[in-house]
């Protein structure tokens, strides 16, 4: 009897064990949020313990926490003509607007553009401004302390000027996720960047204004663009961009992405990306390859006093409804042409730029509650949201055609695999179903070089290839070791 008792308890020890074991793989492995990957993974951030106190008006507290966790990122650009002028040229990305259109420069030009970024995890996921790295054929990131990598960009979003870019490190300092819904007019806050290539800048301001639509995103033909800015008097200057907007207790509330000036450099006000609009773009970046854009289905217009007199209104709040779309989410759930959204999921939403916002935040297929106000009288109308396709389901980006050239496909080299054949930089083919490089290249080697160009990323690679004509040599090795230089003719 004993004996068996003992057999069992061992097998019980064993079982909980084997549970606990499970659970912890799992809790580490589940790809999740970045938001709950930050909380698995807070005890490999060094300064966790600083994060999570209010550290009130102590800057020093908040500039310790927040620096460490800001890069410089430098963009590389290959020949090519600009938008604006037909002509080559070469410029940073001043992200101001300027007083006769209310722009920002992205740069177009060969050379290097200047921006900064915020690691948002430990193993090295990073946020930036579309911007920043837009066109680039190779984008370096640099730390606080000084170590650079070559940055792979998993992907990117105008709507938002959004990117999120990976290097290849573990154990990195990165910030937590603030509530910019939470954020107050007036509160201190901290911007931190590398303006003017000043690296780990700290400037100091308060929140100026929440909820700015600067019709700064929604030029060429970007209508789906979402403006809702948080407007600080911090100093921003041209390199902040992408950049960290702390708040007091060391917080990440949002990416600082532009700055009114008529002369190009800070003169009072910039403005950044909430960070809770940013998670969801990042989680969406990261787990499909794309954006996941939910839309209500309606056509609407801020409630001035002219307005509300003609249509009725007793009060300004909210944004009404000037037409339904036929067969979109707001129809289907009885949402009305002159019903006045009040607000969305309890958020009280009181312009468009924040109705779009919380839309925003939402993927095709979720079900949100939007709270109305019909010729007074007040209702919870139940949506299930609709994607730009008129689809209730989610989609993933087809990364073969981003990552594919005249029938080849790449992809990015690991730390591990480079430290493999003892390389700095390359790109893998994947895959060769037909083109110049079928019978030439096999599945598994690795570009090196082209053209005596080093490669050193998927984007770098289709840059040169794209501007390549005729015969090109390609530099490299077989997944063996074996050095190997061959002979192309793309045409």
């Amino acid at each position: 009897m004993k004996k068996a008792l003992g057999i069992f308890a061992i097998a019980l020890l064993g079982g909980i064990v084997a549970l606990g074991i499970n659970q912890i793989f799992n809790s580490y492995s589940k790809p999740g949020s970045f938001e709950e990957m930050q909380k698995r993974n807070a005890r490999f951030a060094s300064n966790y313990e600083s994060v999570n106190p209010n550290v009130g008006f102590d800057f020093v507290k908040v500039a310790e926490v927040s620096t460490p966790a800001v890069v410089h990122i430098k963009s590389h650009f290959e020949a090519q003509s600009s938008a604006k002028s037909g002509s080559p040229q070469q410029v940073d990305p001043f992200d101001f607007f300027r007083d006769h259109g209310f722009d920002f420069e992205i740069p177009r030009g060969p050379g290097m553009a200047t921006g900064s970024g915020v690691v948002i995890t430990n193993d090295g996921y990073i946020v930036t401004n579309n911007h920043v790295i837009e066109n680039a054929s190779k984008i370096e990131v640099t730390l606080n302390d000084k170590r650079t990598f070559v940055a792979e960009l998993v992907g990117t979003d105008k709507t938002t000027d959004l990117a999120l870019l990976k290097i290849e490190e573990k154990s990195l300092q990165f910030m937590t996720f603030g509530n910019s819904d939470n954020t107050k007019v007036g509160e201190w806050v901290v911007a931190v960047g590398n303006p003017l290539n000043l690296t780990s800048t700290v400037t100091a301001g308060i929140v100026s204004a929440k909820g700015r639509s600067i019709d700064l995103l929604r030029r060429e033909d970007n209508q789906y663009a979402i403006e809702n800015f948080i407007q600080t008097d911090a100093a921003i200057n041209p390199g902040n961009s992408g950049g960290a907007l702390v708040n007091t207790k060391g917080e990440l509330i949002g990416i600082n992405t532009a700055i009114a000036s008529q002369t190009g450099s800070y003169s009072g006000y910039g403005f950044a990306v909430p960070v809770n609009l940013v998670k969801k773009v990042m989680d969406d970046l990261l787990k499909f390859g794309k954006v996941q854009r939910a839309v209500l289905g309606v056509a609407i217009q801020e409630i001035s006093q002219e307005v509300a007199e003609k249509e009725g209104l007793k009060t300004l709040e909210g944004v009404l409804v000037q037409e339904v779309t036929a067969d979109g989410s707001a129809e289907a759930a009885g949402i009305k042409k002159g019903d006045v959204i009040r607000k969305v999921n309890g958020v009280v939403v009181n312009s468009v730029s924040s109705l779009q916002e919380e839309i925003g935040k939402y993927r095709p297929g979720d079900k949100i509650t939007v709270s109305v106000d019909r010729k007074g009288d007040s209702k919870d109308i139940s949506v299930t949201l609709k994607g730009l396709d008129g689809k209730l389901t989610t989609s993933m980006a087809d990364k073969s055609e981003l990552n594919s050239f005249k029938g080849a496909t790449f992809a990015n080299l690991s730390k591990e695999e480079k430290d493999k054949l003892g390389i700095k930089a390359g790109v893998k083919v994947v895959s060769v179903t037909s083109g110049p490089f079928k019978g030439k290249i096999q599945p598994g080697f690795v570009i090196t070089k082209v053209d005596k160009q080093s490669i050193f990323s998927v984007q770098n690679l289709k840059s040169i290839l794209e501007k390549s004509e005729g015969a090109i040599l390609i530099e490299g090795k077989s997944a063996d070791g074996t050095e190997n230089v061959i002979g192309l003719k793309l045409d």
